[in-house]
């Protein structure tokens, strides 16, 4: 398994941020290899746990299932990741089957050797040397990163909110809008504050547009397809 830009060389720690090209990485999973290119010209949400037969990462990987569907509908893909075997994956998907009815089905990364975890900045030392936190990172088509979430080991992650960030990126990106607090698909969107004075009348003329000020400008939202 290789992760870098260039995939023979090893990767260093770090945090990739907001804006910059996902790292590169090639690995070992439950469905066979996976490489990040796999994922060109679809969304991708990445998410580490800490480990296989855990009670909040089984809980996780149930909800993620649930909406696997859902995601599936956006082009978004689930993979997941953690510093585990594939032979501890396959027990503990197995277990969850039997044990509670559910098929996970999306690959889970083996990152035994933990680059992918170090790649993506997963590994949070004063929390533990191997275990990985709970991430979350967005990737575009383009295979950027998006968006991030980091979550303790002790507090499960709430899948629905994941989608409607899923949900927010395509929104803003389709119709060129940003998505308020507590935005719904098919709610009410925001414009960008105008930077001239032409913007500006044109954004008082603009038929449809609820201007609160100046600069929060408020424009009926499309319904939820």
């Amino acid at each position: 398994m290789t992760v870098s830009d260039q995939p023979t060389q090893p990767a260093p720690a770090g945090l990739p941020l907001i804006g910059d090209k996902a790292p590169y990485f090639e690995a070992e999973s439950t469905h066979g290899p996976v490489r990040l290119t796999d994922y060109s010209g679809r969304w991708l949400v990445l998410f580490s746990h800490p480990a296989d037969f855990t009670p909040v990462c089984t809980t996780e990987f149930v909800a993620f299932t649930e909406l696997a569907d859902e995601f599936a509908a956006r082009n978004t893909a689930l993979l997941g990741n953690s510093v585990d075997s594939v032979h501890s994956h396959l027990a503990w998907t197995r277990a969850i089957q039997e044990k509670l009815g559910v098929r996970i089905p999306f690959p889970i990364i083996a990152d035994l050797d933990t680059r992918v975890a170090r790649a993506y900045g997963m590994l949070h030392p004063n929390t533990s040397g191997t275990a990985a936190v709970r991430a979350v990172f967005v990737i575009d088509p383009e295979q950027t990163v998006r968006a991030m979430l980091y979550y303790p080991m002790n507090a499960g992650r709430m899948i629905p909110e994941i989608l409607r960030l899923v949900d927010a990126l395509q929104t803003s990106d389709r119709d060129g809008v940003s998505c308020p607090a507590n935005w719904r698909p098919g709610e009410d969107v925001v414009l960008g504050a105008p930077r001239t004075e032409a913007e500006l009348d044109a954004r008082l003329s603009q038929e449809g547009v609820k201007l609160t000020d100046w600069y929060l400008a408020i424009k009926p939202g499309k319904p939820a397809s």
